[in-house]
Parts: structure tokens; sequence; C-alpha cells
């Protein structure tokens, strides 16, 4: 994970890139609770799967990236609280 621009006047930029883990990937119900998760904070935050962006608070935004077991998906928060986002963002995709 990176931060960048803490405590200089500029917005806190964090990003981490995940192996998921999680048995089967992505799939409607954990795509909701991680949408759930992401609207809780107040950082900007997206995901991205080979090229493909989208906002981490849209459940249909993140059904359409088509998220399985072994994907990497990098989590990107612009944000006060963006570092505490992407660590939590990515707690849920690496799975037990």
């Amino acid at each position: 994970m990176s931060a960048a621009g803490a405590g200089q006047g500029h917005a806190v930029r964090a990003e981490r890139e995940v192996e998921v883990g999680t048995e089967l990937g992505l799939h409607a119900r954990p795509a909701a609770t991680f949408a759930e998760t992401a609207a809780g904070f107040r950082a900007a935050l997206t995901v991205a799967k080979n090229g493909s962006e989208v906002d981490a608070t849209s459940l249909l935004l993140l059904l359409t990236l088509d998220v399985r077991r072994g994907d990497r998906l990098v989590i990107r928060g612009t944000g006060d609280d963006a570092a505490a986002a992407v660590d939590r963002l990515a707690g849920l995709l690496v799975g037990p």
C-alpha cells in the first residue's frame, strides 16, 4: 500500500494490489458487503481489474468486473480516510 500527501494539505491517496482469496470471488452477496463497506468511508474509492476501474460503492459496477478467486485487483482511495478504507476493503477480498 502507498499513501501520499498526508499532513501536507493535500488529499491523502492510498493504493493496494490484492489477490482475491475468497472461494467464490466477488459475486452478488460479497459484492454488496464490499460496496456497503466502501460507502461507509468518506474517501472516494475505486477497484480496478485488467484496466477496468469502477466505483467501489456501486454493486452493479463491481459485478461487471467478474471478480474470481485468484484475480488481482487494485483498490484506490482518495480522501482523509483513504488508507483505512483501502486496508478494510482489501481485508474483505483476501479471505479467511
